[in-house]
């Protein structure tokens, strides 16, 4: 379960922020909603991961993994793209997370 609750902390973070631009700085009522509603679901599942998960594990994988997805969420939705270094950059992030997950003691498996 912990890393369900992980899972969806990551997801709803990830739709608010790529809601946040939608709202054009809280102009438009429907993307604000979710942008709210989005942020309350991922810290309310991030604070039951923490039962669990050491908080910096569990914050290293919620941030690491959100930023990706926001990434790809961004090309799609917005058509913004990446250069190179911002791609090795966000291959980093996954090899940390990657490490995190297979080699630490600390994540808790």
């Amino acid at each position: 379960m912990k890393f369900l609750f992980l899972f969806i902390a990551i997801i709803a973070e990830v739709i608010a922020t790529s809601a946040l631009k939608a709202s054009e700085q809280f102009s438009k009522p429907i993307p604000s909603v979710i942008v709210v509603v989005g942020y309350v679901v991922a810290f309310y599942f991030l604070s039951l991961t923490l039962k669990t998960i050491p908080v910096g594990i569990a914050y290293a994988l919620w941030s690491g993994v959100g930023i990706v997805l926001v990434s790809a969420a961004s090309y799609f939705l917005y058509k913004q793209t990446l250069d190179l270094p911002a791609l090795l950059g966000i291959g980093l992030i996954i090899a940390g997370v990657i490490v995190i997950n297979v080699f630490s003691k600390t994540a808790a498996h």
